[in-house]
């Protein structure tokens, strides 16, 4: 693969830099600043956006629902019939149900386990309850409205899986994913050196991984394959020394960017920042500029270190030609923690 790209298919945004959970697996909630895309920001971008061929945004954060102005920043995105996937903790679901509908075209929600664990994790009382009243209310207002849930694994909620499966049929979410937590990146605020002491039991968690797929919930409601699920064993294992960390198929680099909330131009979560956004330097030109080309030009995803450790892939692919069918697979994008 080359370092220059013409098309990338997914831009995902951090309209907002805070979030309003405290996760353990997270440190984005430490931030004291706040920092967010102003509509201008963004209209300065447009131009690239529609250079690259950009067909999916992804909100994610923080928490996007933060942002003062955020249904204002869909427009232009939807105006162009771009795909908005809105990222979201719940907690403001209610709050913000009738807009969702009208400028959103799906939702995935974090959930971390039933009702107690849930609220454990995100250490918010009553954070499960106002999740299930915001899906509640945006089903009132458009029933088939999409609604996933994607849930990151770590020592917590790792005895809870499959009650996690349950708790996620019982909200009525279309389906539920799940994902490793990250021990190692400088990803979501951590600070360098700092891993967050959340590797899960690797027996239990095999076995409620077993309970998963022995329930016939994989590539169904789990959209993950059992192999995929296992993955998230490894990763856990290969934490604890139990084995060599491989790298998941993933194009993300050459198919996608992250654009932080203060411009920051990431080619994933993970890998450090190829440029910003600027008065003077647009989101086209950060993603073809020196550091991102060289960066992809150099890249070896099976041997990168990064890439060796990461918990999720994004391999994209076009749609067929002349058939309107969407040939993407294996997306699997991190959640605001």
């Amino acid at each position: 693969m080359t370092g220059a790209i013409q098309q990338m298919p997914v831009l995902v945004l951090n309209p907002h830099n805070r979030c309003n959970c405290r996760c353990v697996m997270c440190d984005i909630w430490k931030r004291d600043s706040v920092e967010e895309i102003s509509e201008t920001q963004l209209e300065a971008q447009m131009e690239s956006i529609e250079r690259l061929g950009v067909e999916w945004v992804v909100l994610t954060g923080g928490e996007p629902l933060m942002h003062s102005r955020l249904f204002r920043l869909c427009e232009p995105i939807r105006a162009r019939g771009i795909r908005l996937t809105l990222l979201s903790s719940g907690l403001l679901l209610e709050r913000f149900a009738a807009e969702i509908v009208d400028h959103i075209d799906d939702v995935i929600v974090s959930l971390d386990g039933p009702p107690a664990i849930h609220d454990r994790i995100r250490r918010v009382d009553g954070a499960f309850a106002r999740l299930q009243a915001g899906i509640g209310r945006i089903r009132s207002l458009r029933p088939e409205f999409p609604i996933a849930a994607r849930c990151t694994v770590q020592r917590e909620n790792a005895a809870s899986l499959s009650e996690t499966v349950v708790a996620a049929h019982n909200l009525q979410l279309d389906s539920i994913s799940f994902l490793a937590a990250d021990l190692s990146s400088e990803a979501f605020n951590r600070q360098p050196g700092i891993a967050p002491d959340i590797v899960p039991d690797i027996a239990i968690l095999r076995e409620q991984i077993k309970k998963i797929v022995d329930a016939g919930e994989c590539a169904g409601f789990v959209p993950e394959s059992a192999a995929k699920l296992q993955r998230i064993v490894n990763h856990f294992s290969c934490a604890s020394g139990g084995g060599q960390a491989t790298s998941p198929v993933c194009n993300a680099p050459w198919v996608s960017s992250v654009m932080e909330a203060d411009g920051t131009v990431r080619p994933c979560f993970f890998h450090q920042a190829v440029g910003r956004v600027s008065d003077r330097k647009t989101l086209f030109d950060v993603v073809n500029g020196p550091v991102a080309t060289w960066f992809r030009a150099t890249l070896d995803v099976a041997t990168n270190p990064i890439c060796r450790r990461c918990v999720c892939s994004l391999n994209w692919q076009n749609k067929a030609a002349n058939a309107g069918v969407d040939t993407r697979s294996d997306v699997s994008m991190p959640l605001a923690r």
